[in-house]
């Protein structure tokens, strides 16, 4: 059982939430977030990478100089390989489109939750009794970050109907909101931190948070 410290907006520990790791997956994972990084990594490749050969790049084919008499070597026209400019020796043509893998349902879902077991485990979970603001305000938010310990990149994760803290916290450096139902592996390895409220936390394990988002779309 991890006891998570529950804190307050002055950082100060109000509670402690039990959280079982048999909700997380037990136990962390390794080759499982590794396959689903880097098959969420490999399925943002646009597959557009190409180059340019001889026959391809702009330029003239007349012979630069005479073959013989000149003193230098003999060369061909300005697009050869060898010159600044020309084109490139075995060209890269756009022969792959798609890189586009997957994982099943039950072990993407059983990923994200692992990944969040990880940063249990280590300590990287920062979660507030509750992340509520009157107005947008991203001094605000950005103090309830110092306070709490964040010196280092981190992922909100918020509920769909805190529109306030959301406003608050896009615009701060090295920080990336969320929405609680679409946390991911992905998104939680990226991130040194994760900050969270209490009931966003709690309806994210018991499963609640994806249900209600579906119910929401």
């Amino acid at each position: 059982m991890i006891e998570l410290p529950i804190l307050d907006v002055h950082g100060k520990k109000v509670d402690v939430l039990k959280i079982d790791e048999g909700a997380l997956g037990g136990e962390v994972r390794h080759a499982l977030l590794k396959q689903a990084y880097v098959i969420t990594h490999g399925n943002q490749r646009q597959g557009s990478a190409r180059t340019k050969g001889r026959g391809s790049v702009h330029g003239s084919t007349r012979k630069l100089y005479k073959q013989k008499g000149t003193g230098n070597s003999r060369v061909g026209n300005a697009r050869v390989n060898s010159r600044k400019g020309g084109g490139v020796t075995f060209e890269k043509t756009r022969t792959r489109e798609d890189f586009r893998t997957s994982l099943t349902r039950k072990m993407r879902q059983l990923a994200n939750r692992n990944a969040l077991l990880a940063k249990l485990v280590d300590g990287e979970v920062k979660c507030f009794a509750e992340l509520s603001f009157k107005e947008p305000k991203t001094k605000a938010f950005a103090d309830v970050l110092k306070a709490g310990g964040v010196d280092r990149s981190c992922l909100v994760a918020l509920n769909g109907a805190n529109e306030n803290a959301r406003l608050s916290a896009r615009n701060l450096d090295n920080v990336t909101v969320t929405r609680i139902e679409q946390l991911n592996a992905f998104d939680l390895l990226n991130h040194r931190y994760v900050v969270v409220d209490k009931a966003s936390l709690q309806a994210f394990i018991d499963g609640s948070a994806l249900t209600a988002g579906k119910e929401a779309a």
